[in-house]
């Protein structure tokens, strides 16, 4: 009865009914025919045999019995007894013919079942084309899922075919709905001189911005000016992010869609943004020259990398240079004569932010912080969308200036709302489990490396 799910068994061995030992979660499937459901709470997802599955698709909510309880490392295990809502309408795949019908093999590499699509229902698809097909019949355990096509993509040897192909499997928003877009139209391409009202006015300070070659929405600016007084040397070190906020008002219909889509999702060759172009690329860029409204993070430091005060405000700002990486890297690290006579002005800030930077880095890593330096690659496309060119991404001075600088911010403003008592959003990291920094201790102890911890961690 346990097996069959029509009963259940409790930690202490004790028979009752299926309801009093039953989960509700997510259903995830593997390629070997057996899956896992994840309960909202539980430490441990439930491993649900082959035998078990009950039918359930990859994604579906499910109910689901407990037939075996921990015994050791060894996860729960369960039986679907039911389908409480199919998670997976529709999926992405690529069309195969076979004469009188046809079937469709899922990108995602978690589903392992191809989907059956009678001939009449394929929209004319071809070998090699990928498609949207819908779900019609999820099947049983010894026949395949059925559905229809509803959508051509493209074949899998046309560019940019298996962009949209990403697109559509994770069914992300391409345009924005017709109530957003009207919303714009109450939006200024110049900041407003009303909105600078009451703001402090940053324009004097020499302004910089430093991305990457091809980025489009510039959202945070550097200001840095440091002070010599009988050979005490301060900084004061100011960190600008555009004011998104000021033109994306709270349950409008900008904010509704921002919040619908949660970020920009960044493709080989297209950006799908979180907030239309207008905004993104337009009156919340900081861009050379524009005023622009902004929040900034002005901090004091000494010469030893401590905060010794600091000030967040309301400002307005003017960007004085658009700055790359590869340029300021030339003038810090290269010193390269015909880089720094371009920006000869700006020189001297440079070399001081890398002063900076260099500081507040060892500080850090006096205090324990470690430095994860993931290879990133970027993908080179020709005029026709093939890629031509994997290259890493180059990770360098002037990436690690911005990267000191906005630690210090991030960290200034979560103190300072800290001591406030005030509510807010903090990345927390737990500390770690003790068994995991033990076997970590053991390990890299054969190296001949120690770890010292503190009794309370």
């Amino acid at each position: 009865l346990v097996e069959e799910g029509r009963i259940g068994l409790t930690k202490r061995g004790k028979y009752t009914k299926v309801e009093n030992t039953s989960y509700t979660g997510v259903y995830e499937s593997t390629k070997r025919g057996f899956g896992f459901v994840t309960v909202e709470g539980m430490d441990d997802d439930i491993f649900i045999p082959e035998s078990a599955t009950g039918g359930a698709f990859h994604g579906d909510t499910v109910r689901v019995a407990v037939t075996k309880q921990h015994a050791g490392k060894k996860r729960m295990e369960g039986k679907v007894i039911q389908i409480v809502e199919r998670g997976i309408k529709e999926l992405v795949g690529t069309y195969q013919d076979n004469r009188t019908f046809g079937f469709v093999v899922p990108d995602n590499a978690k589903i392992s079942c191809d989907v059956f699509v009678p001939s009449d229902k394929s929209m004319g698809a071809m070998t090699g084309h990928k498609v949207v097909v819908k779900i019609t019949n999820y099947g049983t355990a010894t026949r395949n899922p059925e559905g229809e096509v509803t959508e051509i993509i493209g074949h899998i040897n046309d560019p940019g075919t298996d962009i949209m192909s990403i697109v559509r499997a994770y069914d992300l928003p391409v345009e924005f709905p017709e109530d957003v877009m009207t919303s714009l139209k109450n939006i200024p391409s110049e900041v407003d001189e009303k909105d600078k009202n009451g703001r402090v006015d940053l324009r004097n300070l020499k302004t910089v911005t430093i991305d990457g070659e091809d980025a489009k929405d510039l959202d945070d600016a550097i200001t840095l000016v440091k002070n010599d007084d009988n050979g005490k040397v301060t900084y004061r070190l100011g960190v600008h992010i555009a004011d998104v906020s000021h033109y994306v008002t709270e349950k409008s219909a900008l904010d509704k869609e921002a919040y619908k889509r949660g970020t920009s999702v960044y493709l080989v060759d297209r950006v799908i943004p979180m907030l239309p172009h207008k905004l993104s690329n337009g009156i919340c860029s900081l861009n050379q020259g524009e005023d622009r409204l902004a929040l900034s993070c002005i901090m004091d430091i000494d010469s030893n990398g401590s905060i010794t005060g600091h000030r967040i405000a309301e400002t307005v700002i003017n960007v004085d240079r658009r700055m790359t990486y590869t340029s300021v890297n030339k003038i810090v690290t290269d010193r390269d004569e015909d880089e720094r006579a371009a920006y000869a002005d700006f020189v001297s800030m440079f070399e001081d932010m890398d002063e900076l930077a260099s500081i507040l880095r060892e500080k850090r890593r006096k205090r324990g912080s470690i430095d994860f330096d993931f290879p990133e690659t970027k993908i080179i496309l020709d005029d026709n969308g093939n890629p031509v060119e994997v290259k890493p991404y180059e990770r360098n001075k002037a990436t690690r200036i911005i990267e000191d600088f906005m630690l210090a911010a991030n960290e200034t403003v979560a103190e300072d709302y800290f001591w406030q008592e005030m509510p807010f959003l903090y990345r927390s990291h737990e500390n770690p489990d003790p068994e995991k920094i033990q076997r970590l201790a053991t390990f890299i102890n054969n190296f001949g490396y120690s770890i010292h911890k503190n009794s309370d961690e």
